[in-house]
């Protein structure tokens, strides 16, 4: 599993015209399943955002994670991670895990987010056409790889 993970001031998605989910200051995370991906990847990854020190402190300093200063999370599905641009300028998505598989494992992720972060987890909607909208804070964006974990 790939995600980016945003600190932010504020997030929202927007399906055709309505907002589906909107957070203020937390986390904007894009989430995108590999075939192969399994329950253990789900598990390392919401554990390994949860617990990211990147919110500031009394001092300024990136030492708080997500739940110490109240924060919310909004998760979307982004099969666009696992793009391979190896070959020509049209990008190739066979990495990305079709529908049957990152869709459990994808609910499972939020699943599990959900305590860690200690509220609901707001979220797109898994295959459709979103307008994402964030004021990026910092700013703050970081690439995790649960393949990559050392």
């Amino acid at each position: 599993m790939r995600a980016v993970v945003q600190r932010v001031r504020e997030a929202s998605v927007t399906i055709g015209g309505d907002e589906v989910a909107r957070i203020g200051v937390g986390l904007a995370i894009l989430v995108g399943i590999e075939v192969g991906d399994t329950q253990d990847d789900v598990a390392w990854l919401a554990e390994k955002i949860a617990r990211m020190r990147i919110f500031s402190d009394d001092e300024g300093r990136m030492n708080r994670d997500i739940r110490e200063i109240g924060g919310e999370a909004l998760v979307v599905s982004q099969f666009t991670l696992h793009a391979s641009t190896k070959k020509g300028n049209r990008p190739g998505f066979t990495a990305a895990a079709r529908p049957d598989e990152a869709i459990p494992l994808y609910e499972r992720f939020l699943a599990m987010l959900e305590p860690l972060v200690g509220r609901a987890v707001q979220r797109g909607v898994f295959g459709a056409d979103m307008l994402v909208s964030l004021v990026n804070d910092g700013p703050v964006t970081i690439v995790i790889d649960s393949r990559r974990r050392e």
